[in-house]
């Protein structure tokens, strides 16, 4: 009764419109034995365009579209040549996250970044400084270790908090100054 699945033969689309996904009913199966037996494979969400696939893609066939594109915010990065027009220029409090791409907790951190500058969207600007790329900004403001993350209001800094913390020690820190 038990055997070692050798080769399992599935059908192949060569296109991926939601007219050619059809339900896989069986494919063949050979065992070691060398016979073939029938393997009954049914999917309740792989069905022909009619079925259902179509209806959860709507009447829109097989595009998909992300209703929550229009609510993206994406931290943009501040350059040596930026840094003076959108950090120390600004009216109003910003956020700067000091990262490098090798960095594993700044890895970590980008997200908990990403939706502190939703959250505060209109109340607080945020950028990210690639210190291997930006190296004199890093040194200027003394930066030793990272991901660190600073808070500038008016031009001038006025908290720091290093490493990959929560979002709660983020949101305490930001809540002070606006």
């Amino acid at each position: 009764m038990a055997g070692v699945l050798e080769t399992l033969t599935v059908p192949r689309a060569t296109t991926f419109p939601a007219a050619t996904l059809a339900p896989m009913r069986s494919s063949s199966v050979r065992s070691l034995s060398g016979s073939r037996r029938s393997v009954n494979i049914q999917s309740s969400y792989m069905t022909s365009s009619r079925g259902l696939v179509s209806r959860r893609l709507g009447r829109r066939g097989s595009r998909i579209v992300c209703e929550a594109q229009d609510t993206a915010v994406e931290v943009a990065p501040v350059t040596d040549s930026t840094w003076q027009s959108l950090v120390l220029e600004s009216t109003s409090a910003v956020l700067v996250e000091f990262w490098a791409p090798w960095c594993g907790p700044c890895r970590m951190i980008h997200p908990v970044i990403d939706e502190l500058a939703k959250q505060y969207t209109g109340k607080l600007k945020c950028y990210k400084v690639n210190t291997d790329e930006s190296p004199a900004i890093a040194t200027r403001y003394g930066i030793r270790s990272i991901p660190t993350v600073m808070i500038f209001k008016d031009g001038e800094k006025r908290d720091a908090v290093i490493g990959a913390v929560p979002k709660s020690t983020l949101t305490t820190s930001i809540e002070k100054f606006l």
